[in-house]
């Protein structure tokens, strides 16, 4: 039995159920896609159900105003995907009279689609037979034909798409990339696979040669930036604080925040308390405290965030705040939906 269909085999038997795979709805499947790009299944599917009652076709999502879109997003991070996710639904309306493009080609011509979205969409909607390589599929291909190539670099990834194909059964393509998917996710796991009772396990070079742990192989990571956030919580006397939105191309663009202040090293309250006096205009009721004395370190992919939340009430009136109470209604990172679920007015 060749090696496609062993997978197929495989995942007939073992294929969870998920709503995504009911459908050859692009819409629905595009956003399932998208989602799930660095999020896990059951952190992403109470997202793909709010997301589908909220916008239930590419029209509503299109239609859309972003700060709903990313209010919806809120805790899955990744924030550029959801971005990107309103742009292409506005593409679609557009330019394809709102319907998803029915090529990889044109596919791919979607903002924030890119090789794996496009056969992804392709082959599962439309039955082109386009080979899907994700994280999952890398696994499954170096292990079994012990391909020690590293699978971020140029040459890397054009050779797994080249023996992707290679492999991929054309004539089931969407069982078939569904299944590899679905085999790398649960019986070719990142850790602790199940190679004792795996049905590749016969052909298996890494299992052969004992470098199950050793591939896939990938390039080092970019090196981790730390950074010192100081979140100015002001409150006046009605209980109304200031928040500003997060503009340019960095972390969060287009999120809310309290203002910021960022500096080189941890703030004691004297250092906040002497920027408060030469920066602020406002008149301070007492001393800056901070809500959290040791920093929350927040870690996202390059970058670790050590964050400190300061309290600082005035007695002037915050004519352009915001009532506390409608803080939560704000698109906000989840570090500061953490923080706004936590604090006591």
């Amino acid at each position: 039995m060749s090696f496609s269909h062993k997978i197929l085999d495989w995942y007939h038997t073992h294929k969870r159920e998920l709503p995504w795979r009911e459908t050859r709805d692009p819409y629905k499947i595009w956003l399932s896609e998208i989602m799930l790009q660095q999020t896990r299944v059951v952190q992403g599917m109470p997202y793909y159900h709010r997301f589908l009652e909220a916008f239930p076709t590419v029209y509503d999502l299109a239609q859309a105003p972003e700060e709903k879109v990313l209010k919806l997003w809120q805790g899955l991070g990744y924030y550029s995907r959801a971005r990107n996710l309103h742009a292409t639904a506005k593409m679609v309306v557009e330019q394809f009279g709102g319907e998803f493009p029915r090529t990889y080609k044109d596919l791919k011509s979607l903002k924030g689609v890119g090789d794996y979205t496009a056969s992804a969409i392709a082959s599962f909607c439309f039955n082109v037979p386009e080979p899907v390589v994700d994280g999952n599929v890398y696994r499954v291909l170096a292990r079994y034909f012990g391909v020690d190539l590293p699978i971020n670099s140029p040459s890397g990834i054009k050779y797994f798409k080249e023996l992707a194909r290679e492999v991929m059964d054309a004539e089931q393509i969407r069982d078939y990339n569904q299944g590899i998917m679905e085999f790398g996710a649960i019986q070719c796991a990142p850790k602790k696979p199940y190679c004792l009772l795996c049905p590749l396990n016969e052909g298996c070079v890494a299992l052969k040669e004992n470098k199950v742990d050793n591939l896939p192989i990938k390039n080092n990571k970019t090196k981790v930036r730390v950074r010192h956030f100081n979140y100015l919580v002001y409150l006046d006397i009605h209980n109304n604080t200031l928040l500003e939105q997060r503009k340019g191309k960095g972390i969060w663009q287009n999120l809310y925040q309290f203002p910021l202040v960022e500096s080189e090293k941890e703030m004691n309250p004297d250092e906040m308390e002497h920027y408060l006096k030469s920066e602020s205009n406002l008149q301070l009721l007492d001393m800056a405290t901070p809500y959290n004395p040791d920093p929350i370190i927040h870690k996202l992919s390059h970058q670790h965030l050590h964050t400190k939340f300061w309290i600082v009430k005035t007695s002037d009136i915050l004519e352009e705040g915001t009532a506390w109470e409608e803080v939560s209604q704000f698109p906000v990172p989840v570090l500061i939906a953490d923080f706004i679920r936590t604090l006591k007015i």
